[in-house]
């Protein structure tokens, strides 16, 4: 087999040479941020090693770890705390999305240098939480009216957050027009022509798309850089400008779809899906208790873009601030692994998916759970191996 630069230079050979550079570069930050660029890494030695118990197909998405969980407001104007990238979204072994949440477990505590034993207890216990809620049946969800804790703090945070503070991080005045800065390290400025074609994709679509925000038009673009696996793809970001009410702007991302990296290794018959968009989207309907306040899909130039309006709550609980407080750790872990459960329930029964009885039958059975936790333990150590790999190739 290739060695691993070798293995993450193929990978990533379709994406923008110029963006693959600076996600490398993120990549080499951290064993964590590595193991956030190489998801598709994960599922290939996964299919190599093809070793862990069977478990009933569920809908995943795909890339779970402690980072893709966060906050976002819903189309209900809750704040609500979930399961927040699909991306790799995909019909599959219910134990896959496990043993990656776990491995992230194992690789986040060595990361925050948290000694071994607790990431193996916080580890036994996401896989206890998981397996009772299966058990239980029904999903759940967390808002600040159901949050404890830390993540009750947490959300009732960032509900208070303002729409002008994120313009104000994002945008400049040049010429008594507000435009998005290119003074933000993330925001990068677009060709003339690109910035033309994109305004008038997307003013078409906000005035002929159910999904668009209404009377609104696009006033400026630029290319966003954002997360660690998803840079190198194409993604802009958008200001639009209220045409009723005076000085109101929004912003909307638009964020190129690709095949899930999981596709190449599941043996699972998957929905013929009209895009990669529409699988990245209707997986996220059918995971989320609420969706985002926007949310929508759109072709451009023959590629499927998401659409999704930035919002001011949106983000995660950074485990750097509480590495010592090991309470406050065990309960967001533990409402992770509530909402890992909640969304294979939710959506169960769909297209494939195993039906409710099933997936309580799976938590009921507990013989499984050291197999899974066990190759995430030695997965983890793989990866920071091949972390030291990737960072002397790269030097």
């Amino acid at each position: 087999m290739p060695g691993i630069y070798e293995r993450i230079q193929k990978f990533n050979a379709p994406l923008l040479p110029d963006m693959v550079k600076l996600k490398y570069k993120a990549m080499s930050e951290n064993v964590f941020s590595f193991f956030r660029g190489t998801c598709h890494l994960f599922y290939e030695d996964l299919s190599h090693k093809n070793n862990l118990p069977p478990s009933p197909l569920a809908w995943l998405c795909g890339d779970l770890h402690l980072e893709n969980f966060g906050s976002y407001k819903g189309d209900n104007k809750l704040v609500y705390f979930d399961l927040n990238d699909f991306d790799e979204g995909i019909l599959a072994p219910a134990n896959w999305e496990l043993a990656r949440i776990l491995t992230s477990i194992f690789i986040a505590f060595d990361n925050l240098e948290i000694e071994e034993v607790k990431a193996l207890n916080m580890a036994q216990m996401f896989l206890k939480s998981y397996s009772q809620m299966l058990v239980k049946g029904k999903a759940i969800n967390i808002d600040p009216r159901t949050a404890k804790g830390i993540v009750c703090d947490f959300l009732t945070a960032v509900a208070k957050r303002k729409q002008k503070d994120l313009l104000k991080k994002r945008t400049e005045l040049k010429k008594k027009k507000l435009i998005l800065s290119e003074k933000h390290e993330k925001q990068f400025e677009l060709d003339k022509t690109l910035k033309k074609e994109l305004a008038k994709h997307i003013n078409d679509w906000i005035a002929n798309s159910n999904d668009g925000p209404y009377n609104y038009e696009v006033v400026n673009s630029i290319f966003r850089l954002a997360g660690t696996g998803s840079i190198g793809v194409k993604r802009y970001l958008f200001l639009l400008k209220s045409l009723n009410t005076k000085n109101k702007y929004l912003l909307l991302d638009m964020k190129q779809a690709r095949p899930s990296s999981l596709q190449p290794y599941v043996n699972v018959r998957q929905p013929q899906w009209e895009s990669d968009a529409e699988r990245v989207t209707c997986i996220q309907q059918r995971m989320q208790n609420t969706l985002p306040a926007l949310l929508g899909t759109t072709i451009f130039k023959d590629e499927p873009y998401v659409l999704q309006q930035m919002q001011p709550m949106e983000d995660r609980i950074n485990f750097e601030l509480i590495k010592d407080q090991y309470r406050d750790i065990y309960q967001v872990i533990d409402d992770m692994a509530l909402l890992t459960a909640s969304a294979q329930l939710r959506s169960g029964g769909r297209q494939g998916s195993a039906i409710t009885d099933d997936l309580i039958a799976f938590g009921q059975n507990n013989q499984w759970q050291e197999v899974v936790l066990q190759y995430a333990l030695k997965y983890a150590k793989q990866v920071k191996k091949d972390y030291g790999e990737f960072v002397e190739a790269l030097s």
